[in-house]
């Protein structure tokens, strides 16, 4: 069956069912997206009834749904999107990513942002406990790259060692909980130093 003999109600119910799923991408699937960005009025409306608000930004091309904060007066629904709470090193990846995403912006040129996983280990370092496992050390940042890649903020290019970061990230990590994020760093490195000086000493 081709796109235009599928009626209407059923290219909107898959519209809201991608959505259900999570975010929905310009990059990954155009015709998709421009599905959306037509029923975009139609989708909110229904998604309101459920507890729910339709986030979409055309400029970057992302699109996803969020909790709706309760008005005064109204009987609260359960919920339908999961909070989730990100461990310290998976806080850490995405701080460092989009401090990453904010350096290539100032310099302009280009707009995709491409790491390996040697340089995201780079960057972790200096912030993760020194270890003279190297082999658990990549591990563990893989683990982690593996984490954002499944939030949907990294993008494996083929079977390669190397990640593209995408622009959502932006759109999730404000300036707040940087600085939130940068007070909880700082604090971390503090006990860090104090917990290797120890070691030293002893």
């Amino acid at each position: 069956m081709s796109e235009e003999t599928v009626p209407l109600e059923t290219q909107f119910s898959l519209t809201v069912i991608a959505l259900m799923k999570g975010i929905v991408s310009r990059q990954d699937d155009e015709k998709s997206w421009n599905k959306l960005v037509r029923q975009q009025a139609q989708i909110r409306d229904y998604v309101e009834k459920i507890g729910l608000d339709l986030r979409l930004d055309e400029a970057e091309g992302f699109a996803w749904l969020a909790q709706r904060s309760v008005q005064e007066g109204e009987i609260p629904l359960p919920r339908l999107v999961s909070r989730f709470r990100l461990s310290y090193a998976t806080s850490l990846l995405l701080a460092l990513l989009r401090g990453r995403l904010a350096e290539q912006d100032a310099q302009g040129g280009d707009t995709r942002l491409v790491l390996t996983l040697e340089e995201i280990q780079e960057m972790m370092a200096v912030f993760l406990p020194a270890t003279g496992n190297q082999a658990r050390r990549r591990d563990q940042v893989a683990a982690q790259v593996a984490k954002a890649e499944d939030l949907g903020f990294l993008r494996r290019l083929g079977g390669s060692q190397a990640w593209e970061v995408r622009r959502l990230l932006g759109l999730f990590i404000d300036a707040q909980w940087l600085g939130e994020f940068d007070q909880r760093l700082a604090e971390y490195r503090q006990n860090l130093s104090s917990e290797e000086s120890e070691e030293e000493q002893g």
